[in-house]
């Protein structure tokens, strides 16, 4: 008997795509709460009221305590600065990683249109006189991943979002990628990388952050380092993918490249609206706002590189 399979339609920075949502196994439960805000109800503070305070109220002017939950702040996230910082388990994951095979020279990106080679870092594979022009620290750092920064992958095509990642139809068997493998299986088992930039654009399903957990839980699993960024678009109107996605580099302490941050003085912060793409508003980088993209996507890699014991 054949199983139906119900497609459901993912909301993404660069193209509608009909891609169904993994569902997890029947066995599988969370390993934790999922750090996100409810955004089905307010996030006011509730003031707790007794019926004999009520009762009161209607004879005496007598003044009950009240409790009162406080409001957490949601935006703190825009306050953090643009370049990461790496805590001290860093090194950790990622000497567990070399152990297991993966390749200290190799990292990977995780991300739609916006992260494609040609839209991000790979000109540091590209352009020889680009890279001389850089700081030395930072042209040290191309060199050791040279190779990784214009290479194609499962994990950056347009499109892209948490959910995609792993489903294993969405590699199409491209990549060097196999059916009934995901894309996040793919990647590490083909390319090994020791980190992966998680840079997944406007999708704001309400399990999307469920899929990123589930990214970053098999990523430490494997040893991988994942260097989590904002993006710089607000499409979802509440800023809650860029939320959420600093709330889990806080729970899993994890380095966050705040990539919002850094194009925040742009005009329209650096973002503009794409001919034949109307619909998807302004998601799509200006010029200027790609140079600002790639640099500090590559300032990141190398604090994070550096945090793990490299000269």
């Amino acid at each position: 008997m054949k199983r139906i399979l119900t497609l459901l339609v993912f909301l993404t920075a660069c193209t509608a795509q009909a891609t169904p949502f993994p569902s997890p196994k029947p066995t599988e439960t969370p390993a934790r709460i999922v750090p996100t805000p409810r955004y089905d109800v307010p996030t006011q503070g509730q003031v707790a009221v007794t019926n004999e305070a009520t009762k009161r109220a209607t004879s005496t002017p007598t003044v009950e305590a009240k409790q009162v939950t406080a409001t957490p702040n949601l935006d703190a996230w825009m306050s953090l600065p643009v370049r990461p910082e790496a805590g001290l388990n860093i090194r950790e994951i990622y000497e567990r990683g070399i152990a297991l095979g993966n390749d200290p020279n190799a990292f990977s990106i995780f991300g739609d249109c916006q992260a494609e080679p040609q839209e991000f870092l790979g000109v540091y594979d590209t352009d020889e006189s680009l890279v001389e022009s850089l700081p030395p620290e930072l042209q040290e750092t191309a060199a050791h991943f040279a190779g990784s920064f214009n290479r194609e992958s499962s994990t950056a095509q347009d499109g892209t979002t948490p959910g995609a990642l792993l489903w294993d139809q969405w590699h199409r068997g491209e990549y060097g990628c196999s059916f009934g493998e995901t894309p996040v299986d793919c990647e590490l088992r083909v390319h090994r990388p020791s980190f992966v930039i998680i840079q997944i654009g406007s999708h704001f399903e309400s399990r999307n952050t469920e899929y990123l957990r589930r990214v970053i839980d098999q990523l430490l699993a494997q040893g991988v380092v994942p260097i989590l960024a904002t993006k710089a678009d607000n499409r979802e109107l509440d800023h809650r993918v860029n939320r959420d996605m600093a709330l889990l580099a806080d729970e899993f302490d994890l380095p966050l490249w705040n990539f919002w941050a850094a194009v925040s003085n742009l005009p329209d912060r650096g973002l503009y609206v794409m001919k034949g793409r109307e619909l998807q508003g302004a998601i799509y980088l200006t010029d200027e706002a790609k140079i600002i993209h790639r640099e500090t996507g590559l300032d990141a890699l190398n604090i994070v590189w550096r945090a793990v014991g490299q000269p």
